[in-house]
């Protein structure tokens, strides 16, 4: 498999990577936003609690759909000549795209060749990762997301703010004003089930008639050449059965070995994802539409992304990342994603694996911040339905941000190294010194108990949220010797 090193500059999500600090106070501030995530969250980890009651068949199949993907990961190189020989022979066509550029032109050209002019498009943070929609409608090409979710930040011009609900951070007040201002003839209501009535209408209308269908996929099996879809609202099939043209976008790390392997995968990503025992539908895609059918595409297209894979897959440590199945358990328990939702990253894919798998897509010097914001708590990889190591990741990609550029270590992403500073270097230098000499060690602690006055009140990032530390009077070796002292004295 040959290594594609990702172009940050392609990507509309890099500068707002950078940004991430302003994007946290921003957030931080609005209230409306922050309960709005906090109470989702917590009905979300509720949710999950209970769709798994016993831990030892959790942690059992836990363990085993962990082993499923790094088998198929291990063997990911032939399993994706095996996915596309298997999907040719079934009739779906196999496009490579080593860039978000390369898929956007392929699947505008799909379009082009049957004169296509209206897509409707089923949930696919792949095609986020694309920037597909933009992309469609800058060549006069009407492009309408048919997850409600979707629709619903289609409509207010956003980005979802989370990987499996992307509307989460808005309520239903919120959404109803929203539609009465972009919906004719909609009557104000927060009525949760009129909500949802109105946008499916609006939807039904632009599935009988769009000439484009286009879908995520969930897993993608080699053994048979079979495109798998998980969903809950029936818009997916819709997408993939009525309009004449089919395109699939995914990433090249959801391709899985045998049909065997879906049962235990699909059963962890449902509950883990939104507590379900089973999702309301499960496609699963082989054929286009055959002789005798009454419904279905005439052509089927797979298009499969790099944009920064086979990276991560090329470093055996930072390989476990491609493990994400995107259930959003890892976002659901995370408390700084609970506090500032998933925008302020500024990421397709926000919270711990957006930190994880973002640096890969656009480069550490665009994402730097992103790894640091984490309190490795630990509660994204004890949640993490494929065991996923992600503070054990955080730590490496946070050693890679400052990771001197002459050490001799391979260069395994994009501006490695953009996170060092020479004068923090500097003092960690100095302090490595001090602290492997105890005659340095002893001395620097004594100046620093004389000199305590003259600790300065603002010690950088530290106390923009802590008070600055206070050194004690005199160090723990003198406070001992003299209780030591004055036992001896004592006994006397």
């Amino acid at each position: 498999m040959n290594v594609h090193q990702v172009d940050p500059n392609e990507s509309k999500y890099s500068a707002s990577a950078t940004a991430f600090r302003a994007n946290v106070d921003r957030d931080l501030a609005n209230d409306e936003l922050r309960d709005n995530f906090r109470g989702a969250m917590d009905y979300l980890m509720d949710k999950r609690k209970n769709a798994f009651p016993i831990e030892d068949e959790l942690e059992t199949l836990r363990e085993k759909c962990k082993l499923i993907k790094q088998r198929c990961l291990l063997k990911l190189p032939q399993l994706l000549e095996q996915l596309e020989a298997n999907l040719q022979r079934n009739g779906i066509q196999v496009h490579w795209a080593e860039s978000i550029t390369d898929a956007n032109e392929i699947i505008a050209q799909l379009i082009a060749q049957k004169n296509g002019k209206t897509v409707v498009k089923g949930k696919s943070m792949v095609s986020e990762e694309t920037a597909l929609n933009d992309y469609l409608e800058a060549r006069d090409i009407e492009c309408l997301e048919s997850d409600m979710g979707e629709y619903i930040v289609q409509l207010a011009h956003q980005h979802p703010s989370h990987i499996i609900m992307p509307a989460i951070h808005q309520n239903k007040k919120q959404v109803a004003k929203l539609f009465a201002d972009n919906i004719e003839g909609f009557e104000y209501t927060t009525d949760v089930d009129a909500l949802i009535g109105e946008g499916r209408r609006v939807l039904r209308d632009k599935f009988c008639h769009a000439d484009v269908g286009i879908s995520g996929v969930n897993f993608a099996v080699a053994e048979t050449g079979t495109l798998c879809l998980v969903e809950n609202e029936g818009n997916g099939r819709m997408c993939t059965t009525v309009p004449d043209l089919h395109i699939a976008i995914t990433g090249i790390e959801k391709v899985i070995e045998f049909l065997d392997d879906m049962p235990p995968l699909l059963s962890l990503l449902t509950r883990s994802a939104t507590g379900q025992i089973i999702s309301t539908y499960f496609n699963m895609i082989t054929h286009r539409r055959q002789e005798g059918d009454k419904d279905g595409p005439a052509e089927v297209h797979l298009v499969l992304l790099d944009n920064g894979r086979s990276q991560a897959f090329a470093d055996e440590e930072m390989r476990q990342t491609l493990q994400c199945i995107r259930c959003g358990a890892c976002m659901n328990h995370c408390p700084v994603y609970t506090r500032i939702g998933g925008h302020a990253y500024g990421t397709v894919y926000p919270g711990p694996i957006g930190k994880i798998i973002s640096p890969h897509m656009l480069g550490i010097d665009a994402t730097k911040d992103l790894f640091t914001a984490s309190s490795l708590c630990g509660a994204c990889g004890d949640v993490c339905p494929v065991k996923i190591p992600i503070p054990k990741l955080l730590l490496r990609l946070r050693k890679e941000s400052v990771r001197k550029q002459s050490d001799g270590s391979p260069q395994i992403m994009h501006g490695q190294g953009a996170g060092r500073k020479t004068i923090e270097a500097l003092l960690w230098q100095g302090w490595s010194i001090v602290h492997k000499s105890p005659t340095l060690y002893r001395i620097s602690m004594f100046m620093l108990t004389r000199c305590r006055g003259l600790m300065p009140k603002k010690i950088g990032p530290w106390t923009t949220v802590r008070t600055a530390p206070q050194p004690a009077a005199k160090t723990l070796h003198e406070r001992i010797k003299a209780r030591n002292k004055a036992t001896t004295q004592g006994a006397k």
